[in-house]
């Protein structure tokens, strides 16, 4: 993407009125890969409601819509540590049809512009959202720090039962990308 399409960007708040309509474009958005990988999402919405209200609604949480040409094309939920300076990205969605166009990567770039102060940004993804890997390894320089699994749980995990019974387990990386050495 040409430098000029990376300054059309905009993060732009979403509102308290505007949640439910960005959990359902976040789950539309998720539930590609789903398919992709399981064949069905038939077990419900991934991620489930709660864990997408618990991230819009956790002590620290920035929402935004991502807009593109001044078109909401995604969203962010981030959690902002103003004392630690250690930040995290809660979820990052983009609409299928706006997928591969560098949107994403110039959406980073606007969120890393936008949080000068950060000293490390943290993510976790499924293991199975091979794309996600790809884009925050090799597109953003994240590194992977923790595999969590059955041996090896994430402390912050609620023990979704939908989605124990259609991934068999909790698999997630945990990502890390330190800003400033």
């Amino acid at each position: 993407m040409k430098n000029e399409e990376e300054n059309s960007i905009k993060l732009v708040p979403a509102g308290e009125d505007e949640q439910p309509e960005f959990l359902k474009k976040l789950q539309e958005s998720f539930a590609k890969a789903v398919i992709e990988t399981f064949g069905d999402s038939s077990n419900g919405p991934i991620p489930p409601d709660e864990v997408i209200y618990e991230s819009f609604n956790a002590k620290n949480a920035e929402t935004y819509h991502i807009l593109w040409n001044d078109k909401k094309v995604g969203g962010v939920v981030l959690q902002i540590n103003n004392e630690t300076h250690h930040n995290s990205m809660d979820l990052l969605f983009l609409s299928q049809e706006h997928s591969g166009r560098g949107i994403g990567f110039a959406t980073w770039k606007a969120i890393v512009a936008k949080y000068p102060k950060t000293e490390v940004w943290e993510l976790v993804t499924p293991y199975f959202e091979k794309r996600n890997i790809h884009f925050y390894v090799n597109k953003c320089g994240f590194r992977i720090v923790e595999f969590f699994n059955a041996y090896h749980p994430d402390p912050h995990d609620h023990g979704d039962d939908r989605e124990e019974s259609m991934h068999g387990r909790h698999e997630f990386f945990r990502f890390e990308k330190v800003m400033k050495e």
